[in-house]
């Protein structure tokens, strides 16, 4: 096959496929519009079989399934390799277009008023660049972001005040990761003022959390019933919610954070697996000295 430089142009303005030798070719760079299109086309009564048969309901978990891995490329862009971020942005992006044209069909919206409502929430929540605000920080910012978040509550009826039970934490999804859900909230009230002073006044709290899971811990040592059982859960609990104070103050994702670990310790021990498989060894013939040293020999290669 003969390739080319660049991208055949054929047509200004549009995106144009065709089939040759069973092999799928795209002309011109594709903008939002063909993306849309390609969607009513697939939901058509011509289009994917597959495609037509999604609901809001079969969708979901395929909305979570890509964000998830849009989230974990966001390493490899950090390291200099964006492809897989680039890939997995666009599989989002077909997600946002497959649940607006599933809208469409249902006459509740389409992909347009989409972009109207995010538009207008952006343009009146950033008062500080459209209007007259200021706004000398970003932590004034985001002061200013809740208090016009809860008008357009009491606007649209979603909340009066705290004698209806209204919460700034009830924008807090409990369905999201824990970690996830836990900075969320710490974020959530940092904005009104409910946080430590610096830094240091969280380590206190951690080693006093430390403290009471040891305690705890203890306590289910001399009577392993369901009361102590629960109370060491509670205290670990409350460990993870400190650590990601901790992360927040940092400005780290704590979810991200705890992801990455978690593919370094998947490296290092797949480092252990290759070993022993490579010396016709296995895990239970094998002493925790020597897989501690196999491990520190990981650590030395990644």
């Amino acid at each position: 096959m003969h390739k080319q430089s660049g991208r055949p142009r054929t047509q200004a303005g549009r995106y144009r496929i065709r089939f040759s030798h069973g092999i799928l070719y795209g002309t011109m760079s594709a903008t939002f519009n063909d993306l849309v299109e390609l969607m009513d086309r697939l939901r058509s009564p011509g289009g994917c079989p597959w495609d037509r048969e999604q609901t809001y309901a079969t969708l979901a978990p395929m909305l979570l399934e890509e964000a998830y891995e849009a989230f974990d490329a966001l390493e490899e862009a950090r390291e200099g390799r964006p492809a897989a971020l680039r890939e997995e942005l666009g599989d989002l992006l077909f997600q946002i277009t497959f649940f607006a044209r599933v809208a469409k069909e249902r006459g509740e919206f389409n992909i347009d008023d989409v972009i109207d409502e995010v538009y207008a929430k952006m343009v009146r929540r950033h008062p500080h660049v459209f209007g007259e605000a200021q706004a000398s920080d970003s932590a004034q910012v985001l002061r200013n972001w809740e208090a016009i978040k809860a008008e357009e509550k009491r606007a649209a009826g979603k909340g009066v005040g705290e004698g209806e039970g209204a919460s700034i934490l009830d924008g807090v999804s409990t369905k999201a990761p824990s970690l996830m859900e836990a900075h969320q909230i710490s974020t959530k009230v940092a904005r009104v003022g409910f946080d430590w002073k610096q830094l240091e006044d969280i380590f206190e709290k951690l080693e006093e959390e430390v403290q009471e899971l040891r305690e705890a811990i203890e306590h289910q040592r001399q009577s392993d019933d369901e009361a102590n059982h629960m109370r060491v859960r509670e205290e670990i609990g409350d460990l993870l919610f400190v650590i990601t104070n901790i992360a927040r103050q940092l400005n780290v994702e704590p979810e991200a954070a705890l992801k990455l670990s978690n593919r370094k310790f998947r490296r290092r021990f797949r480092y252990i697996e290759e070993k022993l498989r490579h010396q016709n060894r296995k895990f239970d013939e094998t002493t925790l000295d020597e897989l501690e040293g196999l491990w520190q020999e990981a650590k030395k290669q990644n």
